[in-house]
């Protein structure tokens, strides 16, 4: 069964484009004009992504993401935001409620299209046994993507599961942001400064107690504490 794309715009151009070149590409692709179309299909199969304008006629997409994010059972589904607005706040705002990516308008849509299928790549299971046991009883599962404090299941989007992953990596090593945004997006992102600084927000609190193990070394990066 190939991939399921949902892609929710307003505007019949831009949500025609976006769903002929995923279907080009080889996705499935289910197109809805607004907010409450969109809400009412999660009752059947649930997206493996989600294109969403930020601006809806019946609901702000923020919201929507959200939404999305709240539920156990939309959670771990990758969001790309797509709107016009390109102010550094709405970006940051968009991260900061879970957001995976942010694309703004005008767009290339073979750029939309690769960095759909980087933020799929980057929400695949991992091969073979392989789970990191943090302090904080922090278990970092590669297999199943996910990670576990005290037992408690931490609902990370794909992005923060990663960043973590990466640090994990070697403990007590320094990770630059250059080369966080490198591992996370190569060439296929236009990225923002803040980027890894907001996600990294997100992680700690998520993490609870446990989000101190990340370490800011100033003017260089990111490390997990030993």
């Amino acid at each position: 069964m190939s991939r399921l794309i949902a892609v929710v715009d307003d505007e019949p151009d831009i949500l025609e484009l976006v769903s002929l070149h995923l279907k080009t590409a080889g996705f499935s692709v289910r197109a809805f004009s607004n907010a409450g179309q969109f809400q009412k299909s999660l009752a059947g199969r649930v997206p493996d992504l989600v294109v969403l304008d930020l601006m809806l006629p019946d609901a702000d997409g923020i919201d929507i993401c959200k939404e999305l994010k709240a539920d156990a059972r939309t959670a771990p589904v990758p969001v790309m935001m797509l709107t016009a607005r390109s102010e550094e706040f709405d970006r940051v705002l968009g991260l900061e409620i879970g957001a995976d990516d942010y694309v703004t308008k005008p767009f290339s849509p073979k750029e939309l299209v690769a960095r759909v299928k980087a933020l799929l790549r980057r929400n695949e299971p991992h091969q073979g046994t392989n789970a990191v046991r943090l302090p904080g009883d922090v278990i970092v599962d590669l297999n199943r993507f996910t990670v576990t404090v005290a037992g408690k299941k931490a609902d990370l989007t794909t992005t923060e599961f990663r960043i973590l992953s990466i640090l994990s990596e070697r403990r007590g090593w320094v990770f630059s942001r250059d080369e966080l945004l490198n591992r996370l997006w190569g060439n296929e992102k236009a990225v923002l400064d803040r980027t890894i600084d907001v996600h990294i927000t997100n992680l700690r609190k998520k993490l609870g107690k446990a989000g101190r193990l990340i370490e800011n070394v100033r003017g260089v990066g990111y490390r997990l504490g030993e």
